[in-house]
């Protein structure tokens, strides 16, 4: 009789948070990523942490995220030090993640999602 198999815990998801020379700040998830709720703490605080008593506009890689947890969605929906929140993705996936999080949570500053990381740079520099 074969035993079940256990789930295997979450492995963290690392991520990169750059503050760019232009004063934006730029959060890239990996390849194939699955966003839990301690992965969006760890990034969040880390912005914080990064902007100190400054608020910045953040731009959001989430091209090829596989998805994103209810958990990790909730920490995304708290206010931070990001000031103006850009999405950027390419595939339909991406699109579908970030209309369900736009769609069902309050960001908590003005969020939005494009295909073209020109438009999204143009959109934050609007602020």
């Amino acid at each position: 009789m074969d035993n079940p198999t256990a789930p295997q815990d979450h492995q963290q998801v690392m991520f990169q948070l750059d503050l760019e020379e232009s004063g934006i700040l730029r959060l890239t998830w990996p390849r194939g990523a699955r966003i839990k709720e301690a992965d969006a703490q760890r990034a969040m605080d880390r912005v914080n942490e990064l902007c100190g008593t400054e608020r910045h506009p953040m731009i959001v890689d989430m091209a090829t995220t596989d998805d994103v947890s209810r958990g990790a969605r909730s920490v995304f929906a708290k206010p931070c030090q990001a000031n103006r929140i850009a999405l950027w993705g390419s595939s339909p996936v991406d699109r579908v993640i970030a209309n369900f999080f736009l769609g069902i949570m309050k960001p908590p500053c003005p969020t939005k999602f494009f295909t073209s990381e020109t438009e999204a740079l143009e959109w934050l520099g609007q602020s």
